[in-house]
């Protein structure tokens, strides 16, 4: 991978823990969201709810590599992991009864990255 040039040592250290996990577990899914979180700030994916009350089904995992946006409104429960949430989508996930997980909280409870779906 190449060097990291973010300046938050937060996303510097999910950075890192994803391309790790990829080589310990073999699992392309931590490296592809690795790469698009090194893209520029510009450049990074930010989803709507709306957008992912269409894509997807009731109890399923999603990765947003970047932010997770309130506009549009939640159906089903989904446990969602991304980068950063905003305040209201946060609220809206949890009145649907999903869940609302860090990069790093995947990793852990999904180290292979088996029945993941990424979105953005």
């Amino acid at each position: 991978m190449k060097r990291i040039k973010s300046t938050n040592s937060e996303l510097r250290n999910v950075i890192r823990l994803l391309s790790k996990k990829s080589i310990e577990a073999e699992s392309g899914i931590w490296r592809s969201v690795a790469k698009r979180l090194s893209t520029s700030r510009r450049r990074r994916v930010a989803v709507n709810l709306s957008r992912l009350n269409r894509s997807t089904e009731a109890k399923e995992t999603v990765i947003v590599p970047g932010k997770v946006l309130g506009a549009g409104r939640l159906d089903h429960p989904i446990s969602l992991a991304a980068f950063s949430f905003s305040e209201h989508a946060r609220a809206k996930i949890l009145k649907a009864k999903g869940k609302c997980l860090s990069l790093q909280e995947l990793v852990r409870k999904n180290p292979k990255g088996s029945n993941v779906k990424i979105m953005g």
